[in-house]
């Protein structure tokens, strides 16, 4: 069981994993063709990787389109500085043939020249910035562009997702996986 030398967290295998995580693992490997290094690093916990797992999912099924959930989920790895979420979301980003500027901009913290994404992005903010206790002003502005009181709470959904994953690999420090070198990204860089 592999460690990395500045963390107590083990870089489990599907043979030196829990129990609890092997399928967890193993349904992963299989969506991606890989076992990425956080998933190891997290099998540690099951509850917690199946959580997110489970939770990341239901974002997935939500009414908002592919674009602004990844607004949403790179808006939070951005502002909680998790390399291997910017990374593994950018990667995410070009499978989606997203605009480069699209991509850029969200990496450097700027406001999108998409205005319905944009306004994706700045009611995350004041979500997190105000705890969800955002005013009228802003829900009406997120709402001026096309969205539901259900994407509302679905950018909660999104939001709390995505916190977990956040904080979590930052915990565990995971590597980022070769698969992901070329999105690399550095909190400097923003």
């Amino acid at each position: 069981m592999p460690t990395h030398p500045s963390t107590p967290f083990v870089d489990h295998t599907l043979e030196s994993a829990p129990a609890a995580s092997r399928g967890l693992m193993e349904a992963v490997s299989r969506r991606l063709g890989y076992l990425p290094a956080p998933v190891g690093r997290l099998a540690t916990a099951p509850q917690l990787l199946d959580g997110f797992l489970k939770v990341s999912g239901l974002f997935e099924t939500t009414t908002l389109d592919p674009l602004a959930r990844e607004v949403v989920i790179l808006t939070v790895a951005t502002r909680n500085a998790c390399h291997v979420c910017v990374a593994m979301h950018t990667g995410k980003l070009a499978a989606l043939d997203a605009d480069a500027e699209l991509t850029s901009a969200l990496r450097e913290r700027r406001p999108l020249a998409d205005e319905r994404l944009e306004a994706v992005r700045v009611f995350t903010i004041e979500v997190l910035e105000r705890a969800g206790a955002v005013g009228p002003d802003a829900l009406d502005a997120f709402l001026a562009h096309g969205y539901t009181p259900r994407n509302a709470l679905e950018v909660v959904l999104g939001i709390g997702a995505y916190t977990m994953s956040t904080l979590a690999n930052r915990l565990i420090d995971a590597p980022l996986d070769e698969q992901l070198a070329p999105y690399a990204w550095h909190e400097h860089a923003a």
